[in-house]
């Protein structure tokens, strides 16, 4: 059956001579691998230009419920980036966000609410002239709350320490070896309370941006195991540490 979808690109990997196999995270189908025939021959480079790490489709394809790998029939761009191809610091970023959700999305099951979000501040961080900069460090924080694991932003005067574990502030410190001290614990809270709106008013340098990711990465690491190494980290870590 032909079916149609919106569709972000999270990775892709070559197949045969001409070929490749595209992860993307659909609208209508969550996380869905599909064989692209022929985009890698010399009159298909426009298109698999499209193809690259969170760009957003509008994808025909052949999908059978339960086959590990669909097919894809057409694809064409539904949003076209304005700043993300060109700007070093934002495709670095896109790099490293998509390989994150290429680990953490495994669900094969339509989230719209899931989809939106992302589709929605990708678009927003395409367009933004400031605060770029911290856009990675908000987008995994609100990414957890599709995963169902987005943490209580519970601080105050006297819950001041973060759970790792748990996902909450405590009276007392937490005897996990990966409890963040006193200020890092005060950095989350100030990140939690951040929108998209607000992101430009954030201010960290690059000690603070570092050690937020180190602890962010680390929480998703307690709570999926199957995350494993990200690779895009340290090219990453260069441009903003």
């Amino acid at each position: 059956m032909i079916t149609s979808t919106k569709a972000i690109v999270l990775h892709q990997v070559k197949y045969a001579e001409t070929s490749i196999i595209v992860t993307l995270y659909t609208e209508a189908f969550g996380r869905q691998s599909y064989i692209v025939n022929s985009i890698r021959s010399a009159k298909s480079k426009q298109k698999m230009g499209l193809l690259q790490p969170l760009f957003q489709l509008e994808i025909e394809a052949y999908h059978k419920p339960g086959r590990g790998v669909q097919r894809i029939k057409e694809f064409r761009a539904d949003y076209v980036y304005q700043s993300v191809p060109f700007d070093v610091t934002k495709r670095s970023v896109s790099f490293f966000l998509a390989e994150v959700m290429f680990k953490v999305l495994r669900s094969e099951e339509s989230d719209n609410e899931a989809f939106i979000f992302i589709q929605d501040s990708l678009q927003f961080f395409d367009q933004m002239a400031h605060g770029a900069a911290n856009f990675h460090l908000w987008f995994i924080v609100n990414l957890l709350k599709y995963l169902g694991l987005q943490p209580n932003n519970n601080f105050n005067e006297n819950y001041r320490w973060f759970d790792m574990k748990n996902g909450r502030f405590l009276l007392t410190r937490p005897l996990l070896p990966q409890t963040p001290d006193a200020e890092s614990s005060w950095l989350l809270s100030v990140l939690f309370s951040h929108s998209l709106e607000t992101l430009h008013q954030l201010e960290l340098n690059g000690k603070q941006r570092t050690r937020l990711l180190e602890l962010l990465l680390e929480y998703y690491a307690i709570h999926l195991e199957h995350i494993g190494k990200i690779n895009s980290l340290d090219i990453l870590k260069e441009l903003f540490y």
